[in-house]
């Protein structure tokens, strides 16, 4: 149990942060080979990442192989360009700091051929979200979001069974473990301006499972599908710090007292996941296409709570209301010789969020991901790497309200860089 907990801690530290690199706040970065084709891997599944892709893909496998890798992320921050509350009606520019962080995975398979049993455990990171505004002080959305950070790490022990030639399963349970953090300062009317500086921090664990089938009607033919169910996130009695307090705070009764160090807590809701995928081999050219559904209807508010509640501290329930979407992913792997294959993939990926309750948090849009990749064999030694150029539609919205949303237009983009090292033995 002691070596869980301090293979959590360190993957949890290595994240450092999050951001939204799929519809909403996923993370499908959970394995380079698949990165490279796409994400179109659920009927190919032939590398230790098939437990998070299609568990029942591991069959595939021989032996044992371990697989250790991370993903690197420089993104830029986006860029905004119009009015919010705080700006007075006056037309203003602000972009969010750019981010630099690991998304990292591991994982290990075994597969016994005589009985038709392979095992496996997975450690990756399928949710994150990290935002982060220049100045607690001066941003025109410090009232409603200065700094946001979403990391999970999921563990998932994985089962397989190869029924005949034609048709493999696989499932799996997920432990989930997230933390999150949340910023922003409280703003009253001029002259006051600025109240304090606030910051929510905590964590939970929450469970979930995954299955999959994968069938091959022919050895050159594969199609895979695969399910993954959803969590629910809540933090309870979370850290709420108060920094920075307006000396004029106690001048104002009709503020109340002035807050102080509390509890707090919030949820947030995860969605599941499904997709389908067909795989063809000609001769040394494999082709895939997979559709991908992540049903974010599920996320329909984002409820924060706090205890001792103050005139400018009060409850909040951020209307969400997302929708369920779909993404369609494309890859192709070329064997060019038996140890070296070159792959390309490209996915076009829906957002879930409505204009009318799109927020600093996540000024979501439709994005088309561009990649490619590589990978070598040598002994027992195989390495994938793969890169991918994010690459969001502007996205408008005109929903401002007192204190909250904005009317204007958004537009971002970031690199990726994955690789992962496998050893077979």
């Amino acid at each position: 149990m002691k070596f869980w907990r301090t293979l959590l801690f360190f993957m949890v530290f290595v994240l450092m942060a999050g951001t939204a690199l799929a519809s909403g706040f996923r993370l499908p970065e959970t394995g380079a080979k698949a990165m490279g084709v796409g994400f179109a891997f659920t009927a190919q599944a032939d590398d230790p990442s098939a437990i998070y892709f299609n568990p029942a893909g591991i069959t595939q496998l021989e032996g044992h192989n371990f697989m250790i890798g991370a993903t690197y992320v420089s993104q830029s921050g986006a860029k905004f360009s119009g009015i919010t509350p705080l700006t007075g009606g006056q037309h203003e520019t602000e972009r969010q700091k750019a981010l630099k962080y690991l998304i990292p995975n591991m994982y290990f398979t075994s597969m016994n051929k005589e009985t038709g049993i392979a095992w496996g455990i997975g450690v990756f990171v399928p949710f994150g979200l990290g935002q982060e505004y220049k100045s607690w002080t001066d941003s025109i959305f410090r009232n409603q979001i200065v700094k946001i950070e979403l990391m999970t790490v999921v563990i998932n022990p994985t089962i397989a069974y190869k029924i005949n030639e034609y048709v493999s399963i696989g499932a799996g349970i997920n432990y989930l473990h997230g933390m999150a953090k949340l910023g922003q300062t409280p703003v009253a009317p001029a002259p006051i301006g600025n109240l304090y500086q606030l910051e929510l921090e905590g964590n939970d664990a929450a469970w979930g499972y995954n299955i999959g089938i994968l069938i091959k009607p022919t050895p050159n033919f594969r199609i895979g599908a695969h399910y993954r169910s959803s969590f629910e996130l809540e933090i309870k009695k979370g850290n709420v710090k108060i920094h920075n307090l307006n000396p004029a705070y106690g001048l104002i009764p009709a503020l109340g007292p002035a807050p102080s160090d509390m509890k707090g807590s919030a949820a947030v809701s995860m969605p599941a996941t499904f997709a389908i995928g067909v795989a063809y081999t000609i001769d040394r050219l494999t082709l895939e296409a997979d559709i991908d559904w992540t049903f974010w209807s599920k996320y329909k508010s984002l409820p924060i709570r706090f205890e001792n509640q103050v005139t400018t501290l009060t409850n909040q329930d951020l209307e969400k209301n997302w929708k369920d979407v779909y993404a369609l992913r494309f890859g192709m792997q070329y064997q060019v010789t038996d140890p070296l294959a070159l792959r390309l993939g490209v996915v076009y990926d829906r957002s879930p969020v409505p204009a009318d309750t799109m927020g600093p948090e996540l000024p979501d849009s439709h994005r088309m991901n561009y990649m490619a990749g590589v990978g070598y064999k040598t002994g027992s030694w195989t390495i994938d790497a793969a890169f991918m150029y994010l690459d969001k539609s502007n996205r408008s919205s005109n929903n401002m309200s007192p204190g909250n949303g904005f009317n204007g237009e958004w537009s971002g983009n970031a690199w990726l860089t994955g690789l992962n090292l496998t050893y077979r033995f």
